[in-house]
Parts: C-alpha cells; sequence; structure tokens
C-alpha cells in the first residue's frame, strides 16, 4: 500500500470512520377498542408536578417520551375497566393497544384480557394452573398478607382473600388489566417500560379490600400488568417496586392526589437489536475520491 492511500486512510478514520448509530424512531399510535385515556405532563393548563387528562392524540409520543427520572404523562389502556363487571369481562375479548416499532422490530403493548389472566378455559377457581394464580399469590405475598393474616398461609385464607379481590365488590384483576404506560425507551439491549401507578399502593387497596386491608403492609407497592409484545415474544410484566414519580393526577372529578405518584419500570432484557451504523457521508465520498484517484494513477502507468 502506497504511504500516500495510507495517509488518506487515517486522515478518513479520524474524520469520522467512527459510524454515526442509527436510533430507533418512536412513532405510536393506539389500536383494540381505542378505550385510552391520555394524561399530559407540564402541557397547556398541566403543571410540572401534574398529570391532567388530554384528548389531544397528537401529543402520543411526546407523553411516552421520558424516562425513569422524568416520566412525564401517561396513556392508560382499557381505562373504563373499574366499571366493568366480571360477567361481561369474561365474555370480552376487547383490549386496548399502543403499537410501534423499536430498534426495527414491531412492539405492542396491550391490556389484559379474561383469557390472559384464566387461560382459554376462563378458569376462575383459586388454585387453577394460570397467570391469575400465580400473580396474585405474588400479590398476597408482596402484601404482607402471608405473614400478617391469622393462618395467613394456608389455603383457605388465601382462597378466600382470591374470591374477594375477584368479586364485583372489588373488580381486582380487572383493575389491574389496565396499565398506565409513562415511557418507552431503550438502555443498551434492554427495552423499558414505565408504569404510572401508585407509589403508597396500599391507600389505594385500603378502601377497596374490606377487612384484609388493615393487614397489608405499610409501604406495599404493585403496578398494573401490561402485556408486551416485542418482535413476536410475548411476556406479562409488572413490579412490586415503584420510586416516586413527583406527580399526582389533577384531572378535575378523577384528581385523587394519588394516582401516577409511583414510577414502576419493568424490563425485556438483552432483546432490543444492537444499532446499526452507517460510514459519516464525508467518509463515503472521501473513498468515492480515492478510487477515482487510483483509477486515474493505473491509466498513466498503462500508458507509460
Amino acid at each position: 500500500m502506497s504511504s500516500f492511500m495510507k495517509k488518506f486512510l487515517i486522515a478518513a478514520s479520524a474524520a469520522g470512520m467512527s459510524a454515526i448509530a442509527q436510533t430507533p424512531g418512536f412513532a405510536y399510535s393506539i389500536t383494540g377498542n381505542n378505550d385510552a385515556w391520555l394524561y399530559d405532563n407540564n402541557y397547556g393548563s398541566c403543571g410540572p408536578t401534574s398529570t391532567c387528562l388530554t384528548n389531544d392524540m397528537s401529543r402520543l409520543d411526546a407523553i411516552l417520551g421520558g424516562n425513569s427520572s422524568a416520566p412525564g404523562g401517561n396513556v392508560e389502556l382499557f381505562a373504563t375497566s373499574e366499571g366493568v363487571n366480571l360477567s361481561t369481562y369474561l365474555t370480552s375479548n376487547a383490549r386496548t393497544n399502543i403499537e410501534g416499532t423499536v430498534a426495527g422490530r414491531s412492539l405492542t403493548l396491550s391490556s389484559l384480557t379474561a383469557t390472559d389472566w384464566f387461560g382459554p378455559s376462563l378458569d376462575t377457581l383459586y388454585g387453577a394452573d394460570n397467570f391469575a394464580n400465580r400473580w396474585f399469590n405474588e400479590f398476597y405475598n408482596a402484601a404482607g398478607l402471608a405473614a400478617s393474616l391469622p393462618f395467613g398461609n394456608s389455603f383457605l385464607v388465601r382462597q378466600a382473600a382470591y374470591n374477594a379481590f375477584l368479586s364485583d365488590q372489588v373488580k381486582g384483576f380487572q383493575r389491574s388489566s389496565d396499565p398506565n404506560i409513562s415511557y418507552i425507551t431503550t438502555s443498551g439491549s434492554d427495552l423499558l417500560i414505565g408504569l404510572a401507578g401508585h407509589f403508597d399502593a396500599k391507600a389505594y387497596y385500603a378502601p377497596i379490600l374490606g377487612a384484609y386491608a388493615a393487614f397489608i403492609r405499610d409501604g406495599f407497592q404493585v403496578s398494573e400488568v401490561v402485556k408486551v409484545n416485542y418482535g413476536g415474544v410475548e411476556q406479562f410484566l409488572y413490579s412490586f417496586n415503584a420510586t416516586a414519580s413527583g406527580l399526582t393526577n389533577n384531572s378535575g372529578l378523577y384528581a385523587d392526589g394519588l394516582s401516577h405518584s409511583g414510577n414502576y419500570e419493568v424490563a425485556l432484557r438483552g432483546v432490543v437489536p444492537p444499532a446499526t451504523s452507517v460510514p459519516e457521508p464525508s467518509v463515503v465520498f472521501g473513498l468515492i475520491g480515492l478510487g477515482g484517484l487510483l483509477a486515474a494513477k493505473r491509466k498513466q502507468q498503462q500508458a507509460g
């Protein structure tokens, strides 16, 4: 290799051979039965510590553009869930989705249907082999009920608590089926999703769970559940650990001073493909120019 070519390649490398990372574009839409409420933050009449209900769909990408340090607003999927009785829920397959593309792969975040919880046979009995039972037992343990209730680990006590949670008085599974998506982002190969919820979940469940409320441990935290399909891989994601979001719901009749105060970050680890890279345009043009110079030099040598 001539000294001229070596010098050119070294210069080209220094000028920008470090590639430009092709970052994924996040552009989302609401699909399914369109039962979604958008809560914006620090926009219009909504202040920096509030989330306010809006019908401005043009704000969807901005609402989902935060992170764990600044979760911002959120999108509630299956927003009317708390008004749906069990019998209606069991006969409906309607779900609300956020759809988009992250790093070249399709992403769908969904509310949960009864089939997600209770399986194709819709077995609502305690002890059945389904997601509802697995999740409820985690909920029961995280709430401290196993340690504080008399005979807390007995099958009959767990069964009674499960039946109360399932009932139309509590609508526990419907309440847990309507995730509030506050952000979608990536960190390396991890897909990170923020779920807005109650920082103090005991305060939320206390007026709902009746006699069981007195036994819920202080500091109990629990998110709703989101169904995630990324690149064809499907999982249910939820968390029992929150950080303070610094926000509360300030939406008129819906303002409660509690909602959206906790940020529950859930993740799919190691699923995001590495960003593709392309050479700097200056390097491409430089290489084209080098090719022309070399071709001219060959012609001169052949002519000589």
